[in-house]
C-alpha cells in the first residue's frame, strides 16, 4: 500500500435565508411567544406541514440497536469488544445555552421540522443533549483506524453520541449525532466536549460543501453554552478556556473504513458481514447481498468520485485517516481542513501533519491508501479468488480517479465534451497559476467572465492579473480557443458551464477565523451572514462583496492554523 504517481498525465508534470442574528437566549418562554404572536401569519404553507418540536419524535424502528450492543452500560473510558455500540448518555451542559445558528434547509427538508422552532427554548436543550425526545435512543459507535499511516487500535465516538435515527417524509433515513455531547467509552484522555471554534468551523463547512455539490454530512444548528473547557490549541503548553459547544449533525450512516477494520483486527467476523450487509442493503441498491467485491467496487467508483470533487474546489480535509473516511463516500469528521487560497499543490492545513502526508497534492493516493486497507478489513468475508479481484480493483483506481478528475476540470473550463489538447490546456493553466501563486476558487470564476476574444482586465479580475502577464499565458488562451472550437462551446455556453461550477465564495479559513473570534464575545451574527452566504456560493450576494468574501484574502490570513485540537 505505498505512494503512487496520483495525477497520472496531469500533475505528475512536477508543480510545487437565515436573517442575521446576535446573539439570544433560549431560555426564556416569554420571547418565543412573543416571535409565534408576530409571525404566525407569515408563515408558508410548506412550513405548516411541518412538525413542532413537541410532535417530532425519533422513528420508532431503531435500526442500529439491532447490532451488538455493549453489555456494559456506564459512559466510563475502557477497551470494549465483541459490539458495534455501545449504550451512553449526553452529559448536560450546566450553564445558559445560545443558539448561534440554525440550517433552515436541515430543519425544514431534512428533518421535517418547522423551522421556526429554532426559537423554542426547548430547541437549545434538545441540541445540546439535556433533553432527548422521544424515540432517542442514545449510542456510541466503537471503531478503530490507521491514523498518519500507523494502526491506532480502538478509537470511537470520543465526543460524538448518536441520539437516534429520523426517517423522514421523503423516505430518507438519517442518523443525529451530537458532537460534544460529553464522555463515551471511546474518549481516551479527552472530555467529551467540543469548543466553539472547532463546532462553528464543522458547522459551516458541512453546509457549504453539500450547497457546492459536494457530498457530505450534514449540520443542523449549533448550541453553546458558558461551561467553559480547557484545551492546548496546537499542542505547544499554552492551554485556554473555551466555551464548550454542540453540534448537532447528520448522517444517513455514519460507518467508516475504521468501523471494518476493528472488526477483522479483533476477529469479529460476525459483526463485521452484519455492519457490510447493512450498509449494501440500505444504501447500495444496485449491489446484491454478500456480493463483497462490487461492495468495494462501489465504494472505490464512488470514492474517487469524491475526492476529484474536493481536489476541483481546492478542499483539503487535513486529517484523512482511515476513521475519517465514510463507506459511503461522503465527506465527514471537519476538523483542521481548507480550503485553497493561493493555488499551491503542497498546502497542509492541518498544524499537525509536519510531513505532509494529508496535503491538497496527496488526498487522491491517500483515497487509494485507505482503500487499500478497506480491501484489508474485507478479506475474513471474500475467497482467495475475490481478494485478488479487490486487488485489481485498486489497480484500477488512478484511472477511474482520472476520469473523474477530467470530467470536472474539463466543466470548470465551460468545454461541452472532451477535448484533443485538455490536458495539455488543464496543466498549462496549473503550472501558472503555482508559479504566480494564482488564487484558485477566483481564477477559474474570473476566466468564466472573460471574453476571449477581447480580453480586457479590470480590478475585478484581480486573481487574472497575476497570470496575464505570464510568458505562457498567449498560447494558453490561444490553445483555449482551439479547444473551444473544437467542441463547438460558444461563449455564452461556456459562460454558463463556467458560473456554474466555479463557485464565487468558498469557506475561506480567514473567514471562518473571523466569525469565530466574532462568536467567542457573544456575537453570532458573521456566522449566519457565512451560512447565508455559502447557500448560495454560485450567486453575487451584495453584503458578502462589501465583506470582502470574493477579494483577496487579507494579509493576516497567511498566518492563520489550524489543529486537531477541538
Amino acid at each position: 500500500m505505498g505512494y503512487f504517481p496520483i495525477f497520472a498525465v496531469i500533475l505528475l508534470v512536477p508543480v510545487r435565508s437565515l436573517t442575521s442574528t446576535s446573539s439570544r437566549c433560549l431560555n426564556t418562554s416569554q420571547r418565543f411567544s412573543v416571535f409565534l404572536k408576530k409571525y404566525s401569519s407569515s408563515i408558508s404553507p410548506q412550513c405548516l406541514k411541518m412538525k413542532s418540536l413537541s410532535e417530532w419524535s425519533f422513528s420508532q424502528q431503531n435500526l442500529l440497536t439491532r447490532f451488538n450492543i455493549d453489555p456494559v452500560k456506564e459512559n466510563y473510558v475502557r477497551r470494549v469488544t465483541g459490539c458495534v455500540f455501545s449504550r451512553v448518555a449526553p452529559t448536560p451542559l450546566k450553564s445558559e445555552l445560545q443558539l448561534v445558528s440554525a440550517s433552515q434547509d436541515v430543519l425544514e427538508n431534512l428533518l421535517d421540522l418547522d423551522p421556526h422552532e429554532e426559537m423554542n427554548p426547548s430547541f437549545a436543550n434538545f441540541l445540546a443533549g439535556n433533553e432527548l425526545l422521544p424515540g432517542s435512543e442514545p449510542l456510541a459507535h466503537r471503531y478503530g483506524g490507521y491514523q498518519f499511516g500507523y494502526w491506532a487500535g480502538q478509537l470511537g465516538d470520543g465526543r460524538a453520541i448518536t441520539i437516534g435515527e429520523y426517517v423522514n417524509s421523503k423516505g430518507t433515513r438519517w442518523e443525529l449525532q451530537l458532537k460534544g455531547a460529553g464522555k463515551t467509552p471511546y474518549s481516551r484522555n479527552g472530555d467529551g466536549r467540543a469548543v466553539l471554534r472547532s463546532s462553528i468551523r464543522e458547522f459551516l463547512c458541512s453546509e457549504a460543501m453539500d450547497a457546492l455539490g459536494i457530498p457530505t454530512s450534514r449540520a443542523a444548528a449549533i448550541v453553546v453554552s458558558r461551561d467553559m473547557v480547557v484545551r492546548d490549541q496546537f499542542y505547544n503548553g499554552r492551554m485556554k478556556y473555551e466555551p464548550a459547544a454542540v453540534v448537532l449533525r447528520l448522517a444517513p450512516t455514519w460507518f467508516r473504513i475504521g468501523s471494518l477494520e476493528i472488526l477483522t483486527k479483533e476477529q469479529e467476523k460476525l459483526n463485521l458481514k452484519q455492519v457490510v450487509d447493512f450498509t449494501v442493503e440500505h444504501y447500495m441498491p444496485t449491489v446484491e447481498r454478500e456480493n463483497y467485491v462490487k461492495f468495494f467496487e462501489t465504494v472505490v467508483e464512488q470514492s474517487s468520485a469524491l475526492v476529484a470533487k474536493w481536489m476541483a474546489h481546492g478542499f483539503t480535509h487535513g486529517v484523512l485517516n482511515t476513521d475519517n473516511m465514510s463507506l459511503l463516500s461522503i465527506t465527514i469528521d471537519y476538523g483542521p481542513f481548507g480550503f485553497l487560497d493561493s493555488y499551491n499543490p503542497s498546502f497542509v492545513p492541518n498544524h499537525s501533519d509536519d510531513e505532509g502526508r494529508y496535503s491538497y497534492l496527496n488526498q487522491p493516493k491517500i483515497f487509494k491508501w485507505n482503500l487499500a486497507c478497506l480491501a484489508d478489513a474485507l478479506q475474513p468475508l471474500l475467497s482467495a479468488e475475490e481478494q485478488q479481484q479487490t486487488a485489481d480493483i485498486i489497480k484500477r483506481f488512478d484511472d477511474i480517479y482520472l476520469e473523474q478528475f477530467m470530467s470536472i476540470f474539463r466543466r470548470k473550463l465551460g468545454l461541452s465534451r472532451p477535448a484533443k489538447d485538455e490536458v495539455r490546456l488543464i496543466q498549462l493553466l496549473l503550472d501558472m497559476m503555482q508559479q504566480r501563486r494564482a488564487d484558485f476558487t477566483q481564477t477559474f470564476r474570473q476566466l468564466g467572465d472573460l471574453h476571449l476574444d477581447n480580453i480586457e482586465l479590470n480590478e475585478e479580475h484581480w486573481a487574472l492579473h497575476s497570470i496575464s502577464n505570464h510568458r505562457r499565458f498567449s498560447e494558453f488562451i490561444t490553445l483555449y480557443q482551439e479547444s473551444l472550437k473544437e467542441t463547438e462551446t460558444k461563449e455564452e455556453e461556456r459562460h454558463r458551464i463556467m458560473n456554474s461550477v466555479n463557485p464565487q465564495y468558498v469557506l475561506r479559513n480567514w473567514m471562518a477565523e473571523a466569525a469565530i473570534r466574532q462568536a467567542e464575545k457573544g456575537d453570532f451574527n458573521l456566522t449566519n451572514v457565512l451560512l447565508k452566504v455559502l447557500r448560495k456560493p454560485y450567486e453575487k450576494d451584495d453584503e458578502a462583496e462589501a465583506l470582502g468574501f470574493s477579494n483577496s484574502p487579507p494579509d493576516w490570513a497567511c498566518s492563520l492554523r489550524v489543529s486537531c485540537s477541538s
